[in-house]
This record gives C-alpha cells, structure tokens and sequence, in this order.
C-alpha cells in the first residue's frame, strides 16, 4: 500500500491484522523516523480506532505509555498512528524458551504495576492484561515496558466526583481467558483488582512456563471457558505458587480480598516483589533473560548472580546499564542496529527487520541516561512493610472477552488466547458461592530460594523470532 495518511506518515508492510483493523510500518517522510500506523474500516460493524484514540490522548505523558502521533479519516480508513515499539513479553517469553527467571519476573513486575496503577488513577481498567500487551521499547527506552491496546478499557469512575461504576453481574467475558480473574469469568463486572489478578496469571505464566488451565479441550468455546473457569476456582493460589517465593502467594491472596470499589494498595503489591528482590541479592540493573542470550558477556555478572546478604542494595538511580551498550554493527547490517535493544540485531536477521522500533525521544525525562523512570527503580533505602490481610474481606469480582492478537501462537490452546469472544453466563452460580475465603492474615514469610531456569534450545528461539510482529490490534466491544 503506497499511501500517505496524515499528511506524513508512508504506509510501508504490512504487520498485522485483525478482526478490526490492520497494522503497517509507516515513515515520516519529514524526517524519517518509523512508527506503526493502524487502519481501521470506516465503516467498521463496531468501529472502535476512534475510542482508543481519545484513550491515547488521555494518557498521554505517562511513563510506558506510546505517544500518539495523530489520527484521523483517510479515505475509507479511520488511521492512528503511535510509537514503533520492540518485541512484546510474549515474544521474548518464546525467544527465551518459554521460561523467565526470577530476576527478570521481579524486573517486570515492577514496571507493569505501575503501568496498570497509572491506567486506574486516570480513571480506567486496561481489562486485557496479558504478555502481548506488553511491549519493550527502544534505544535509550530499550529497558522500559510500555502497555498497549487500549481497545477494552473502560472508564471505572469519574475523575471529578470519583464515583465509582455500579456494582453487575451476568456481564459476558471481555479479555482473555486465560488471564481472566476468577471474578471476570463469574460475570461480575470488572474493577481494579481484576487487572490486577490477571497481572498475577502472567507472572506465574512466566515462572512457570504455564498456567494450570492452559491446553483444556472442549466441544465449544464456552464449555471450554467454563473449564478454565473451574480449574482457575479450584487451583489454590498455594498450589499455583508452589516453589516459588511465597510473595507470590501474599500477592494473589491481598487482589482477591479486595471488594469490587477498592482502592489497591499499589504501594504494598511493589514493595513484596522489592523486598524479595533485594533478599534475593539482585542487582536492578535491566538485564534481563533475553539481554544475557543476545550478550552472554553480561550473564557471568548480571543475570543471577548474589552479592553478599550484608550489602544487598540497589542503586537508587541505576548506571546505564551494560545491556544498553550493544555489540559493535557488522558490515551490511542496518543503522539502527546501534538504537535498538537486547533482540533488534538478532530478530533483523530472522526476517523482522523492524521487529525493534523508534521510539519516540521528544518526551521529556528526568535523565536521558536513565532508561526507565525513577518509579521503575528500587529505592536505596527500601523499607518492609507488614500488610495483614483481613478475613472481613471477599472476593467479589469482574469480567473479560477474548481478543484477537496479530500474532501467532505457540502455546497449546490457540484459540483460547487468540480469538474474540462472548460468552453467555447462563447458569452461574449464585453472588454467595461466588466469593472466596481469605485467611486471617498474610505476613511476609521468609525468604525463599529459586532456581534459575535455563533455556532448554536455540532452534524455538528462532522459530519464535521469525514471527515477532510489533503491536497487536485488539478486537471486541467494550461491555
């Protein structure tokens, strides 16, 4: 498609494509930067471009968030375009063979909590929390997380009166299945506990390698739902968790005390994975898995090496990380190579020319050496914080449909993590067996000890790279 929208952006190839639009590599012709550039029908049966636009444009200016270059109506298309962005989590999930350490889950964890608490205080649930939603950026923001796909959020409450959504049931399922929170798949309208117990799912996803109710067979979608729906309700969370650091366990048990209004305590869901971070003896300097299997030079030092117990503090501003000093270019190899992150060189090769994308470097920051914002870093002088957990509270709950992605995938149940969805609620048991009991209390227990996962082939990983695809457009209608 030759074609200029915007009066700027070039049209280049074709990335993806969904039930509601397709992606393309676009160029600004002024001055040659890359961005991604998403077509929608103008005459879509449920348009809904222009929506995730105006979600854009609300949310412009926070840490993660894709800047939103322009929309408007070209022709037949409605047409947004944003920042190119790197590999998705999904995507380095495959490159590392389906496995992340710990270190890494506890890096990421971090910044996507607080890409989700800065949704919920502009007043919206994101409502699809998963890996592929999940993107890197590039050069100077290779190390940061950036969410996306802002196609099922939902306002929650009115940022002048703060008042909150009404309480529903008999809501279909908005999201994805398998990230869904056990509330969600009951039907009850989604708050913000519910992003975050889907946040849980995907770490434990990448602790794992997967989750219990993945691969479950059935004769139709919803008998399928209904399956993950009960293995999800019947898989306690100490199970879910089981050899892995019991923070993970206090995290799931807080999310789902919380009642449906609830304000989170951000503040005490960071400081669990913090606090284990820094008792595990890390060192938050950005290298992650994918980091060490494009550099092995960093492995020996970064990746799961302790310092001793006595002087486990990381830096409250962290140097530029060596993972951000990439291996000189070979002969032939494109520019950019110099920009990119961990994967950029390495995707190129396998085909994914602009698996790695530009991101956009007019935002001001605080330091342009410092590749993720202060509220990404731990501070120096961290302090444990005990958060009792009261047996008052219940869970209550939310709800999600399933949305399509612009990539393949390679887990087992295709077309639960891949296609849209909505479900009736027909049958579902009544308000009182849907809450959950919470014990008396958490308290942090003590220090646990994990073993790092070492990826098992090369040959997945480059399998997994030749289908790195930049963003996905999401389908489905906001309910």
């Amino acid at each position: 498609m030759d074609r200029v929208v915007g009066g700027k952006y070039k049209l280049g190839r074709k990335l993806g494509s969904g039930s509601f639009g397709e992606l393309f590599l676009g160029k600004n012709v002024q001055t040659g930067d890359e961005v991604a550039v998403k077509l929608e029908p103008a005459r879509a049966r449920h348009p809904q471009l222009h929506y995730e636009s105006k979600l854009y444009m609300l949310l412009q200016g926070g840490t993660g968030i894709p800047h939103l270059k322009w929309y408007g109506v070209e022709g037949e298309y409605n047409c947004m375009v944003i920042d190119l962005l790197g590999p998705s989590l999904e995507d380095l999930f495959n490159y590392c063979s389906r496995r992340f350490n710990l270190k890494t889950v506890l890096m990421l964890a971090d910044q996507m909590l607080n890409r989700v608490e800065y949704m919920h205080v502009r007043g919206f649930l994101h409502r699809d929390i998963k890996p592929d939603n999940f993107l890197m950026g590039l050069g100077r923001k290779a190390n940061q997380v950036y969410i996306i796909d802002y196609g099922l959020a939902k306002k929650y409450r009115d940022l002048q009166t703060h008042k909150h959504i009404p309480y529903r049931e008999n809501k279909n399922l908005t999201g994805t299945a398998r990230y869904a929170s056990v509330n969600t798949h009951l039907g009850i309208e989604q708050s913000r506990r519910d992003d975050l117990e889907s946040l849980g799912y995907v770490l434990m996803y990448f602790l794992r390698g997967s989750l219990p109710w993945q691969g479950l067979r059935a004769g139709t979608k919803k008998q399928k739902y209904d399956k993950i729906s009960e293995k999800k309700r019947l898989t306690p969370v100490e199970v879910l968790c089981k050899s892995f650091p019991p923070e993970f366990t206090s995290y799931f048990l807080y999310v789902r005390s919380l009642r449906f209004e609830d304000k989170p305590d951000y503040p005490y869901l960071k400081r669990l994975f913090r606090d284990l971070f820094i008792r595990e003896g890390y060192q938050f300097d950005y290298v992650f898995d994918w980091t060490i299997l494009k550099y092995p030079q960093f492995g020996s030092s970064s990746s799961s090496s302790s310092k001793p117990r006595s002087s486990l503090r990381p830096a409250l501003n962290p140097p530029l990380p060596s993972a951000e000093r990439p291996e000189k270019p070979t002969a032939g190899q494109d520019s950019r190579d110099r920009f990119s992150g961990a994967l950029e060189a390495y995707a190129r090769r396998n085909g994914s020319g602009s698996g790695a994308v530009q991101a956009d470097r007019s935002r001001p920051r605080t330091s342009e050496h410092v590749l993720a914002s202060s509220k990404d870093s731990i501070p120096q002088n961290y302090e444990r914080v005990e958060r009792p957990i009261s047996s008052t509270r219940h869970a209550s709950s939310s709800r999600k449909a399933i949305v399509s992605s612009v990539r393949a995938t390679s887990s087992a149940d295709f077309t639960e993590n891949r296609s849209s969805r909505v479900v009736p609620n027909n049958g579902r048991s009544s308000t009182t067996q849907r809450t959950q009991h919470v014990p008396d209390s958490t308290t942090r227990p003590s220090s646990s000890s994990f073993s790092r996962a070492v990826p098992s082939s090369r040959t997945a990983r480059d399998i997994a790279l030749q289908n790195f695809e930049l963003l996905t457009i999401g389908n489905g209608k906001r309910k």
